[in-house]
């Protein structure tokens, strides 16, 4: 409720407070659209079950974008 004659209160699509978590439904169809649409995939590197493709992944990000936070370091 409001004062009459206050100002509203203003108003934006970038409010996070108003909108649900995403959830992995929506997540994954994201990523889908974002593969059709750009040729980009979006995978997460924990989901990946091949030793040697996961880590080939992880050094192009690695070099690209470098490190993320967090991230174990294993030998150096």
């Amino acid at each position: 409720m409001s004062m009459h004659g206050a100002p509203l209160a203003p108003r934006s699509c970038l409010n996070r407070g108003t909108r649900s978590p995403t959830s992995d439904t929506e997540v994954n169809a994201m990523r889908a659209a974002a593969w059709h649409r750009h040729g980009v995939a979006a995978l997460p590197v924990a989901d990946i079950t091949d030793d040697w493709l996961r880590q080939a992944i992880t050094n192009e990000a690695n070099r690209r974008w470098g490190r993320r936070n967090g991230e174990i370091h294993h030998g150096r």
